[in-house]
């Protein structure tokens, strides 16, 4: 009898935590296992969804494989992210003379050149007020722009 009141009681607490967990306001069993189905449709309904704007994100990365940067305002200074498909021949001299011409002092950095290019660095700047990060985001974008160019013409 006591193993009967123990399993019945175990159930409650697992009907009580599927209910919490689906944010059902239901009251009887039934009810709280079917609003804990329609939540789980609503889950597969957003994987879907998102598995969606993944593949339509991978196909536009594909089709215009352009290099993506991004920079973020950290204190006085700035953390940079560059990725592009390609590597070019003096594609890291070019970026890293583009944060000098923009007084840019290279705090730390991580670079891989092989087939690929990818640079994560941490650039601080003494006149905070004059340069942003839209304006370092540009400077290495037409860093790697001339540096392409001046492969394609050799």
């Amino acid at each position: 009898m006591v193993s009967r009141e123990h399993k019945r009681v175990g159930l409650h607490e697992k009907l009580q935590l599927l209910r919490s967990i689906t944010n059902s306001h239901a009251l009887n069993d039934t009810s709280i296992i079917i609003d804990a189905s329609k939540y789980i449709e609503e889950l597969k309904q957003k994987v879907i969804r998102l598995n969606q704007e993944i593949a339509c994100a991978q196909n536009i990365v594909l089709d215009n494989p352009l290099p993506m940067v991004t920079v973020e305002t950290v204190g006085r200074g700035f953390l940079i992210n560059v990725f592009s498909d390609r590597s070019y021949a003096g594609l890291l001299v070019s970026i890293l003379e583009a944060f000098e011409e923009l007084g840019l002092t290279l705090l730390e950095a991580r670079a891989s050149c092989t087939d690929t290019f990818r640079l994560e660095a941490v650039g601080g700047e003494d006149q905070a007020e004059t340069v942003n990060a839209q304006v370092v985001k540009q400077a290495v974008l037409q860093a790697i722009e001339n540096c392409s160019e001046n492969s394609e013409q050799e």
